[in-house]
């Protein structure tokens, strides 16, 4: 299991990318896709949605359960993937491509993101 270098993480198994313009996009890692199971229902928040960091703002369902999407920023919800919406098990087959869940507006940087080596350290998986 790689996890892109450009991305930063968190121990809730989301990833961040690099912000542009003040707006970040934000997925599951492919390490909680492979947890979850395959991925049968996202729901997603709205445009305009304000999130906070640590917060719940979504649930990912799966053939095994149903949990709880959290925001891993704080900001405005600027786009989110309908794609995921209309087929959610792109989480599963493209976590860090296609499978990529919303886009946000940050109010103020992540406090506690991880580099790709101490998420792989994190989950004990090779880099």
């Amino acid at each position: 299991m790689s996890n892109p270098q450009q991305l930063r993480y968190t121990k809730e198994h989301e990833w961040l990318s690099a912000v542009e313009d003040g707006v970040a996009t934000v997925g599951i890692t492919e390490f909680a896709a492979n947890a979850l199971g395959d991925v049968v229902y996202a729901q997603l928040p709205e445009v305009g949605d304000t999130v906070t960091e640590g917060e719940t703002c979504g649930e990912l369902e799966s053939t095994k359960s149903v949990s709880d999407l959290y925001s891993p920023v704080s900001g405005e919800i600027t786009e989110f993937n309908q794609d995921v919406v209309d087929d959610p098990s792109l989480v599963n087959s493209a976590p860090f491509e296609g499978g990529w869940l919303f886009k946000v507006r940050l109010s103020e940087e992540p406090k506690d993101a991880l580099s790709a080596d101490e998420y792989a350290a994190l989950t004990h998986s090779d880099n």
